[in-house]
């Protein structure tokens, strides 16, 4: 079925649909990873974004049960070059296409994702709409431009959590398609017995630590690498007020990745700063971002954004340089946390922007990008070795 992309600057492209059908607008962004594109589609951070991987071949590996980073897609719309109709892999158990038909999710190919790739890295990411239905052109481009922006607007609210949940991953993930309430499936009792710890943690203790994490649009990946660190986790939805957090009896507190504009959230960056000082506290991605306008700092939308799995990022601290998956599109301005207090410990080496900082007197530190990707494919893991580390001196 023929579809049309058009982009509020006025530019248009013509494809062919896969997915489901309609009619879908969100912010234009690109992505570089060439796997991963269950992940990509099922991260909450992609909520009010369309999608263009840049890797030309997309579908060719299916779907299955188990990559899920939450419990359904959230990505508005999905532009590849080519849609592979032929999967195969031994986890597979449907395609791409009936995979994002089952959710709703438009996606369009056949078109040069190389030139639209360009055009969002020259002029920055756009609003757009993809659509099977009104294939106007001049339509499309007028209801691209009058589309909501993502700067100010509070996307959390659709994608955290409605209830406190303890969190149980297991052995074989079953996908919660069957589920209405979704985060149901996801409320099961915690086991005290805790999962072995990671091998290079240096941390011999059989009680695990007890972590609140703020969820924003949690990734489920990061859950699963924070229990594999032997921590016993409570979900709490982003509207959790401080005094809310600090009656579970937290050992340290978890700040999530999320979609949009962090300044957008007023609410959790208030509750942030009343937990400064109180408990460790370890923030990727969105809660980085977070905590930097906690401290007082200042953020800024980047003109195309960081997403993919090979962002090179320098740990200032140590001179390494690690190979990184990132996912956002707004940024904490490095000069602005330093009156804080606040001392970078990680840089972007394409473009310098703050990639990880850390308190000087309080056990806080933060990152842009998730160690829990696995690109490098360990190069951040130590991250979660240092906040059980932090709570460990806590404790004791």
């Amino acid at each position: 079925m023929k579809a049309l992309l058009a982009l509020e600057d006025g530019t248009v492209f013509e494809g062919k649909s896969f997915g489901a059908t309609g009619e879908s607008y969100g912010e234009v962004v690109f992505n570089t990873s060439m796997t991963g594109y269950q992940e990509i589609l099922t991260d909450p951070s992609y909520k009010g974004q369309i999608i263009t991987m840049t890797y030309p071949l997309i579908g060719n590996y299916g779907c299955n049960d188990e990559d899920f980073e939450s419990y359904k897609p959230h990505a508005e719309g999905m532009i590849v070059r080519e849609y592979s109709s032929y999967w195969s892999n031994w986890r597979a158990k449907e395609s791409l296409d009936e995979f994002l038909s089952s959710y709703g999710v438009i996606g369009i190919q056949g078109l040069d994702t190389r030139l639209l790739t360009r055009r969002l890295r020259d002029h920055g990411v756009m609003k757009g709409i993809i659509s099977t239905e009104d294939l106007d052109k001049e339509s499309l481009i007028t209801k691209a431009k009058n589309s909501p922006s993502l700067v100010g607007i509070d996307l959390v609210k659709y994608v955290m959590c409605d209830k406190m949940y303890h969190w149980q991953s297991k052995e074989t993930y079953t996908s919660p398609k069957s589920s209405e309430a979704g985060h149901d499936i996801l409320q099961l009792e915690f086991d005290l017995n805790p999962r072995p710890v990671h091998a290079d943690s240096g941390i011999k203790t059989s009680k695990p630590f007890l972590v609140v994490a703020l969820d924003s649009g949690l990734k489920h990946n990061i859950l699963r690498s924070l229990q594999a660190h032997n921590c016993h986790i409570i979900v709490v939805p982003a509207t959790t007020t401080a005094e809310q957090v600090m009656a579970l009896k937290p050992e340290g507190i978890f700040l999530a990745n999320g979609p949009g504009d962090p300044e957008g959230v007023p609410y959790l960056i208030d509750t942030v700063k009343e937990l400064i000082g109180k408990k460790p506290i370890f923030g990727i991605c969105f809660g980085h971002q977070i905590l930097g306008l906690a401290f007082g700092g200042k953020s800024f939308k980047l003109k195309f954004g960081h997403r993919g799995a090979n962002q090179p990022v320098k740990n200032l601290q140590t001179g390494k340089v690690e190979i990184t998956s990132q996912n956002h599109g707004f940024c904490i301005d490095t000069d602005s946390v330093k009156k804080a207090k606040v001392i970078p410990t990680h840089i972007n080496l394409n473009d310098n922007t703050l990639e990880g900082m850390e308190h000087e007197d309080y056990p806080i530190f933060s990152v842009q990008y998730h160690p829990e990707a696995s690109p490098g494919p360990h190069d951040a893991e130590y991250l979660f070795d240092k906040f059980v580390s932090l709570m460990k001196e806590e404790r004791g």
